[in-house]
């Protein structure tokens, strides 16, 4: 009979509809509640496997108090894994702490002796293996001894308590209802610096540039520490409806149109545009970014211009209006006539999808692993669930990041279906209330198994107002704040690294946008961050507590100007405090606190704090400390723990 009662297993996922998230090498954390009727103890064990691996492994879990329990395992591979629980009434360990309460009390325990052999020999019946024989022996000392006092010895050992344990009926065992899944990627997935750029920009002057002009810049990108290229769309642009400078509808012979709006008489999201290159001025891109340490990763826009092959090839892969013209793409009262959305609920949607997935897989085998999707939120959930699991079954190192600034509720979707990673409310997350409570979220709710987030302090899309009006220390400090609250970061490049703040009147549009023009980038003029970029981007490199988001812990301060937070290891090895200057235009100060006990310090004892970003270092002492920051000078610091002794008149202090 199942006694056992198996409840609020966590991590889980919508009931199991979808799985949560690790990389290689992390570990998953299992929690449950088991318990049982009456006074027996109970077992309780986590069971995992790799998804090509029929036998399970078995973690003892811990109790933790009030019938909840504790265990993990470590995912090392790029795949699924399963996960479950099980447990059962443990009869011998039941029998042997109620054998040290009556020893405790003085009371006679012989019938208690015959009755914990009897219990061996019947558990002899079950073992299998070494055991068996391991279990005889057992048998064997106990036919041996004649004394009560060395009896219960050996019956109260704990090897024997293990044996015990581990031969138990089956059909006394509860197993949980589900079996529970785990997506494991790659460590990119967890840890990524993004650098986008238009590679058209990328020419002498405002000469149209190429593929092969914005390789010649991958050496300074790598410089600065990034790890990933992102490129806009490079297909061919269409000329039907081509929107002129800073969005006009109007357009004239000179005006080269928004990447975005895909597809021409050359081809459609299987070309690169002719005055970008080729497929082997591609290839040749993708090399050279590999060797410098660097991956490429190219926007997916599921979306067509109307001079688009598909409108004639495939019409009805679209909606035509009662007038007999194609719907544009609109979010009134926006209106996108250079676009045309694809109908996804066509009666031709086998076609359709299978269509699609063929331009990913095509772009995979150039040597594209990495995708920025455009806009996932308006396109199916179901589209997106199959094809990302069609490519990882053949692709599984093939990532994908949602560019969906839309619901919470959606966003937490497109990450459950698969995604792996997602653009966020960062942008807009300005205050220390707003930063300290948007990063709970993300970081100490359930939406931490499975929604990595990946911040950007602008887009070619979203010039905020902080950084409109904020000048030079807003971008500082909005790159510090992305860089190390969250362990993947991008910027759109040369207008983040010059500081570039002209917006449209009234709106978050960058003026002269560059998605509809060509822009001459002077990368060494004066006032570029690029020192600071390079510098934040090394230190995050150098300190594994930054390759994890959901490490992050916010420590009191008296100013709320000042964000004051931790990112530490697990094993306490690498122990960063962060300090931001949250207001661009004056300096602010104030104590902040400071966890002595976690960092193993006496309250009396001095320690050492190197600033990584300043390269100046301090001596903190007590759990309060005192932190300035101008933000004419630099307006954050990344603070380095660094223990040590006082010896004499010195220090020596140990990392």
């Amino acid at each position: 009979m199942q006694r056992v009662v198996i409840e609020n297993v966590f991590p889980e996922i919508e009931e199991g509809a979808h799985p949560v998230k690790r990389v290689e090498g992390e570990w998953v954390e299992v929690e449950a509640f088991v318990f049982a009727d009456g006074h027996d103890e109970v077992t309780a064990v986590l069971l995992h496997r790799y998804s090509e691996e029929e036998a399970w492994q078995e973690v003892m879990m811990e109790p933790l108090g009030n019938d909840k329990w504790k265990g993990r395992f470590r995912v090392v591979r790029t795949g699924t894994y399963y996960y479950t629980v099980k447990g059962w009434v443990n009869r011998y360990c039941t029998w042997c702490g109620d054998v040290k309460k009556k020893l405790h009390a003085g009371q006679d325990i012989s019938m208690d002796l015959q009755i914990g052999s009897e219990m061996v020999r019947s558990m002899a019946e079950n073992a299998q293996g070494e055991d068996v024989s391991r279990i005889q022996g057992i048998l064997d000392a106990l036919s041996t001894r004649t004394d009560t006092q060395s009896i219960i010895s050996l019956l109260l050992e704990e090897k024997i308590k293990s044996f015990m344990t581990k031969w138990v009926e089956e059909r006394d065992i509860t197993t949980y209802r589900r079996e529970l899944q785990v997506q494991v990627e790659r460590k990119k997935a967890l840890f990524s610096s993004w650098y986008e750029i238009f590679p058209r920009s990328c020419g002498k002057g405002t000469k149209h540039g190429s593929l092969k002009d914005c390789e010649t810049l991958l050496p300074e990108i790598a410089e600065m520490g990034f790890d990933v290229v992102y490129l806009p769309p490079i297909h061919p642009i269409g000329k039907t409806n081509r929107k002129g400078r800073n969005n006009s509808p109007d357009s004239g012979p000179e005006d080269i149109g928004s990447p975005w709006a895909i597809g021409s008489e050359e081809g459609g999201h299987t070309a690169i545009h002719p005055e970008l290159g080729t497929l082997d001025d591609l290839r040749s891109f993708v090399k050279t970014a590999e060797a410098l340490g660097m991956e490429v990763a190219l926007d997916l826009a599921f979306q067509c211009s109307p001079d688009h092959p598909y409108l004639k090839d495939h019409p009805q892969w679209f909606k035509w209006r009662p007038d007999g013209t194609v719907q544009y793409a609109e979010n009134p009262p926006k209106k996108y006539e250079d676009v045309i959305p694809i109908h996804f609920e066509t009666v031709e949607r086998k076609a359709l999808w299978q269509e699609l997935k063929s331009v990913i897989l095509h772009w995979v085998a150039l040597g594209i692993h990495i995708f920025r999707v455009d806009n996932p939120h308006t396109k199916p959930f179901g589209f997106w669930e199959w094809v990302i699991s069609e490519v990882r079954r053949v692709h599984p190192s093939v990532l994908f990041l949602a560019e969906a600034f839309t619901r919470p509720k959606v966003m937490y979707r497109l990450a459950q279906i698969g995604f792996s990673q997602s653009y966020t409310y960062f942008t807009w997350r300005n205050t220390k209330h707003e930063i300290t409570e948007y990063l709970d979220e993300l970081t100490r709710t359930p939406a931490r198994e499975f929604f990595r987030p990946n911040f950007w302090p602008n887009t070619p899309d979203i010039l905020p107002e902080y950084l409109q009006y904020g000048g030079r220390p807003a971008f500082i400090s909005r790159l510090v704040l992305a860089a190390t609250l969250s362990s993947n970061y991008g910027i759109y490049g040369p207008a983040f690294e010059l500081c570039v703040s002209d917006a449209v009147q009234g709106t978050e549009e960058y003026l002269n946008s560059e998605k509809y023009e060509i822009k001459e980038w002077d990368r060494n003029k004066p006032g570029t961050i690029r020192e600071i970029i390079a510098r934040v981007n090394r230190i995050r490199r150098e300190n594994p507590a930054l390759h994890e988001t959901n490490n992050l812990r916010f420590h009191h301060g008296e100013n709320d100007f000042l964000l004051f937070y931790e990112k530490a290891t697990s094993d306490r090895s690498n122990i960063l405090f962060i300090a931001v200057n949250l207001d661009p235009y004056h300096s602010q100060a104030g104590r902040v606190y400071i966890p002595l006990d976690e960092l193993e310090i006496e309250r009396d004892q001095p320690f050492l704090v190197h600033d990584l970003l300043s390269d100046e270092k301090y001596v903190w002492q007590g759990e309060h400390s005192y932190v300035e920051l101008d933000p004419a000078v630099i307006p954050a610091s990344i603070f380095l723990v660094k223990r040590f002794l006082r010896r004499e008149n010195d220090f020596d202090y140990f990392v």
